[in-house]
This record gives C-alpha cells, structure tokens and sequence, in this order.
C-alpha cells in the first residue's frame, strides 16, 4: 500500500470518528444553575456563585454554568422542580425544602438533636449517606452532593423573650424541615419561606419569629430591624448543608473529567463556605449587639429537654414509617450518630469544656 493510500484512509477514519464523537467534543456546555438564594447573598448564595467559578475555571471553560438567583427564572422553592422538568440544569439550595417528595430528604441538610457538619459530611461520605440518598433522587432523575456548610446555625429571632415552652404555644414561627416538626409539637404554628419572603413577613406582623442560618446571613437579612431577641443554639440545625442538584441523565453525558470536576468543586465549595460563616459570624453578632441593640439569650434547659423529647419522637416517626426510602435514611442516620457521636464526646466536647474554662490568651 503506497503513502498516498495509507494519508486518505488515515483522513477518512478521523473525519468518521469527528462526526460519531459527542456534541460536547465539538464545543462548550452551557447550564443553568437555579438557586433558592437572594443575589451575593453572604455565604450561601456567594456559596453558589463561588461553586459555578470553581467548575468553570476547572473545566477551562469547557462546561460554563450561569447562575440564576432566587426569583429570576423560578421562584425560590420550585429550585429542584426546575432541575426535575428541565428547565435547569442544576441547582442549589437546601434539601430539606423538599420534604414533600420524601421526608427522608430532611436528612441530608439537618437533623433535629443530630450531627454537627463534620459528623454529618462523614455520614454522608463515608458512612453510606450518599448511597441513600441517591437512592431518593433517583426517583426525580436527578443526583445531589454536599455544597456547603453552615455548622451550628443560630436558634432564632423572636419578638418577645421565651423562657419556658408555655410561651412557645400559639408562636407564629418561620422553620423548615424536620426542625419545624419539633417546634410545631413545642406548639409553634410553622410556616416555611424562603431567605428573601422572611424579614417582609416579619415586617408585616404575621410571623412571631424566624430562624435561618446564623449571624452572617441574619444580619444581611435585617431581621434585628424587628425582632431584637436571638437565641443560641439551634438544637434542631446542629450542622446544616446545602445542596448542589444536577439533572443526572446531563452529568451522566459529561466526559469523566467534568464528571469529577463538578464532583470536587462541590466539596471544596462545602468547606470553603463553612470557613467562611466561621469566619464572619462572630464579626456579625458583635455588630448585631454593639451597633443594634441585638440581646443574645440561651435556650432554657427546659425549652432545650422539651426539644430533645420532641425531636426523638419525630425521628422514632420517620424510623417506623411506611415510607421504605425515608425509614432506611433514618436507621442509616441514626447507626451514624450512635457511632459518631462517640468521638465527640470523648474528643472533641471535652476539650471544648476545657478551652472555656481554663484557657484565656489576650
């Protein structure tokens, strides 16, 4: 066979090989990210913008994402209903705002009386929470990973000082997930909107209290313009995370590289926005208190007793559920627990306790 014969077969084979290559080979993805988040909103909506940067610069441009704030292409709580219909890509937010589709999604965000953020990303990494909750989001054709952290998030915003839980009876209260099914068997009447809808109901009297993250986010949203009680600590969002949402059957497509690409950017973003609320919290609270006249409270040991009774009894319903998915995501979460926990009550508590009182470096 001459040169020639060998340089036009040689052409023949790439050109069929270009055109039975995939579309992406022949130039960029784009998405859309939609998100349950106000616009530069602290932590986790610059959370969100932060993660599309990270896989854009990753991907060399490769897969380019553009980020839709709450309310501009869909409103904020129909985020993963965007994914699911195709109107989106992808999306973010948090997955317990989707309990309705099953209660076993409440897991993967917070847990009332449950694990802080650490114990919670081991759950879920390493412990087999993942598995679960693929399992859930493979009814809905979509796949979700961790994408932020919060940690131990505040307890709440509230007219009038609460003591005791005869002052929760009756309280108009806005708390999402499993965390407002406790409140509600406290007595509170519950209610769930989305960042941007809070400080206007609050404003307009038919809400008595909120909770949302903590101090970086509270102050952003202005809820110490009206309620000027903050109570410490949540006990039903001891480690909060957020959610990145992909439509699967579109991640799936990708090339393995953006595959993990997307994959790596959503934990380095995890922990990216945990160190940025650590960092900023306090700052946050210090102006709250100095600058607004933010009076900071404790729980009562009675209201926090009557918190762990209720938050019990909420699980234990999950746990003997008829619903197959939610109970195996509560037996999966609580075996994690009864095994996590035991490092921080050995390690990590102990030492906490001993830093406060006995270590003061000025």
């Amino acid at each position: 066979m001459d040169r020639r014969s060998v340089l036009k077969k040689s052409l023949t084979a790439g050109a069929g090989a270009a055109l039975a290559a995939p579309a992406f080979s022949q130039g960029k993805i784009e998405w859309r990210m939609v998100t349950t988040w106000p616009k530069n909103f602290p932590g986790l909506g610059v959370g969100a913008e932060n993660l599309v940067k990270r896989i854009n610069i990753m991907s060399a441009g490769r897969l380019t994402i553009k980020v839709y704030s709450a309310g501009e292409l869909v409103p904020p709580l129909q985020a993963l209903d965007a994914v699911i219909n195709g109107t989106a890509e992808m999306s973010h937010g948090a997955a317990y705002y989707w309990q309705n589709k099953n209660v076993g999604l409440s897991f993967f965000t917070g847990v009332p009386y449950g694990m802080t953020s650490r114990e919670h990303a081991a759950w879920v990494r390493i412990l087999g929470g993942q598995q679960i909750w693929d399992e859930i989001y493979d009814q809905f054709g979509v796949q979700g990973f961790l994408s932020g952290d919060t940690g131990t998030q505040a307890g709440g915003w509230f007219r009038k000082e609460i003591n005791k839980v005869e002052d929760i009876k009756g309280l108009r209260f806005r708390t999402p997930g499993l965390g407002g099914q406790v409140w509600a068997k406290l007595g509170a009447s519950v209610t769930n909107l989305a960042a941007g809808q809070i400080f206007q109901a609050l404003q307009a009297g038919t809400l008595d209290a909120a909770e949302f993250v903590g101090p970086y986010n509270d102050l952003a949203l202005g809820f110490y313009q009206i309620a000027k009680n903050y109570y410490f600590p949540s006990f039903i969002e001891p480690g909060l995370a957020t959610e990145a949402v992909v439509n699967k059957s579109k991640y799936k497509a990708l090339p393995a590289d953006l595959q993990e690409i997307i994959r790596t950017a959503c934990q380095a973003e995890y922990d990216q926005v945990a160190s940025d609320i650590y960092a900023n919290d306090p700052r946050a609270l210090e102006t709250m208190v100095s600058k607004h006249g933010v009076k900071v409270h404790m729980f009562s040991d009675e209201i926090l007793s009557a918190g762990a009774k209720a938050s019990a009894e909420v699980l234990t319903g999950v746990r003997n559920s008829d619903n197959a998915l939610a109970k195996k995501t509560a037996e999966s979460f609580i075996a994690g627990l009864n095994l996590l926990r035991q490092r921080a009550e050995i390690t990590d508590s102990p030492y906490l306790r001993a830093r406060e009182k006995f270590f003061k470096l000025k």
